[in-house]
């Protein structure tokens, strides 16, 4: 039933009417071939993105894809590329939710994007340590939208952090040299 009412929601959301109660903050479980993240996501403060990422969850579009930008002491990207490093295609871009009051802190999930703020898509990462220059300042510094936290298995994502790096595709650096996989993303029904 609740996994109903957040699919019912979530449809809400991306059809612009946020419903006025949601039971509890979803939670998801990031499956990785280093371990088992779970996460819970903010609704009420990222309604869009929030959506947007449960809407590739359960499409099963992360499913196969890879960490693909790791740095040590700053964050680890992924949700973009499969293991052959090609970008999966994705769906339109949503609209920056940076303003929110969340901060780029460790352990926190925010959305990757381009210089343009609102073309965030299906790629996300996981802040390794505070980063307040990421945060939103103004309309013309907008930051990046936080939308969720790790709740369980920060220390896979410090594993995945130190993890060696290198070149790879037309990636310069900060590549895992040895495949990171996001073997699956679920949600976790209560």
């Amino acid at each position: 039933m609740r996994r109903l009412l957040a699919t019912a929601a979530t449809l809400l959301i991306l059809l612009g009417a946020a419903p006025t109660v949601l039971a509890d903050n979803p939670e998801v479980r990031i499956e990785t071939t280093q371990g088992t993240i779970t996460l819970e996501l903010y609704p009420d403060r990222a309604p869009k993105t929030v959506a947007n990422f449960l809407a590739y969850v359960d499409a099963g579009f992360y499913d196969g894809t890879i960490f693909h930008r790791v740095i040590e002491g700053f964050m680890i990207q992924g949700g973009g590329f499969g293991r052959n490093m090609r970008r999966k295609a994705t769906r339109d871009s949503i609209e920056n939710e940076a303003d929110n009051g969340l901060q780029n802190q460790r352990g926190t999930i925010a959305m990757a994007r381009r210089r343009d703020p609102d073309s965030a898509t299906a790629q996300f990462f996981i802040n390794h340590k505070d980063n307040a220059s990421l945060d939103y300042k103004s309309k013309r510094r907008q930051g990046y939208a936080v939308f969720g936290k790790v709740t369980a298995g920060m220390g896979v994502v410090d594993a995945i952090a130190a993890t060696p790096t290198g070149p790879s595709g037309h990636f310069p650096k900060d590549v895992p040299q040895t495949p990171i996989v996001i073997e699956k993303i679920t949600r976790i029904d209560g």
